[in-house]
């Protein structure tokens, strides 16, 4: 379970004295605990490895985000901070399809749904992401769809 290997990583980088390793992984447990929290209420809960895995990939679109508009204010010390996070995070995470992989899988489920509009759009981002979610950016999956699309 990804759940017991960040735990069990957290354990093993405080007892190497990694303090930055640390905190990232503390961080990255404080926020599934905050979403174990959310989800105490609601009334379907979802898989515990999806849910690790949705967080994960919030956490990691944070991080691009929070890179890019650091380096654009010239906050380099900042931007290196949030790059060291990033790559904790990512070691969790499957590969990420590359552009020309996620081309192909648009392409196969437009074939799939019989999509050939903007209509469809949805459709096609619905399954892009029950069948590729997380080895995926959906951020930039959602311009190549729409491309595809039009």
């Amino acid at each position: 379970m990804l759940r017991d290997t960040i735990k069990s990583e957290t354990v093993t980088a405080m007892k190497a004295g990694d303090k930055e390793r640390t905190a990232a992984l503390r961080l990255i447990g404080a926020k599934i605990k905050d979403r174990d929290i959310e989800l105490r209420t609601a009334d379907t809960k979802p898989d515990d490895e999806a849910m690790v895995q949705d967080v994960l990939l919030k956490m990691a679109k944070q991080r691009r985000e929070s890179i890019e508009m650091y380096e654009d204010g010239g906050r380099q010390e900042l931007a290196d901070k949030e790059k060291a996070e990033l790559a904790v995070i990512e070691e969790f995470l499957p590969k990420q399809m590359s552009e020309d992989e996620t081309r192909a899988a648009i392409a196969q489920i437009k074939t799939d749904l019989g999509a050939d509009g903007m209509k469809d759009m949805g459709r096609v981002m619905a399954e892009l992401k029950s069948r590729h979610g997380a080895t995926l950016d959906m951020s930039k999956t959602s311009g190549l769809v729409k491309e595809s699309l039009s």
